[in-house]
């Protein structure tokens, strides 16, 4: 079922942006060192207007990322020039003592999406689409075959 609303839905689906990120570690010791900035950073992030929700990946072997949802980009951007962030960032990036690699991407939620059932905001029927979604050169999509 398209829509546009989904104030029913979880956070995740509720956010407007979304940050991914992930940094491959020196060495199992420096995630050690880590964790006190790390779980700082994470409170400053929970209290913040426009945090959603985040997770945390593992990737072997010494791979931890982050996948954190805002209510828009701003808020997202906002939560990058915090005092522990920035300080963690500096940290990580101070040669390849404490990392080898990293990334981020930033990402922004269109107005439309999908839902069905209990998160539904229109009803809780579930149901399927009639058509998909039209490409960049379409003006509609197929019809669904079922």
């Amino acid at each position: 079922m398209r829509t546009r609303d989904f104030s029913r839905a979880p956070a995740q689906a509720r956010a407007g942006a979304m940050f991914i990120g992930g940094t491959r570690y020196t060495n199992p010791l420096v995630l050690l060192r880590l964790a006190p900035s790390w779980f700082r950073m994470l409170r400053d992030m929970r209290r913040m207007n426009g945090y959603c929700w985040h997770t945390v990946y593992w990737q072997f072997p010494l791979t931890l990322g982050t996948i954190a949802f805002f209510t828009d980009r701003d808020a997202m951007l906002r939560f990058a020039r915090t005092r522990h962030h920035r300080r963690l960032m500096v940290w990580l990036t101070d040669g390849t003592r404490n990392a080898t690699a990293g990334f981020i991407r930033l990402y922004t939620a269109s107005p439309d999406g999908y839902s069905n059932g209990t998160w539904r905001a229109e009803g809780p029927q579930m149901g399927h689409i009639d058509t998909f979604t039209p490409l960049g050169a379409e003006t509609a999509g197929p019809a669904v075959r079922r």
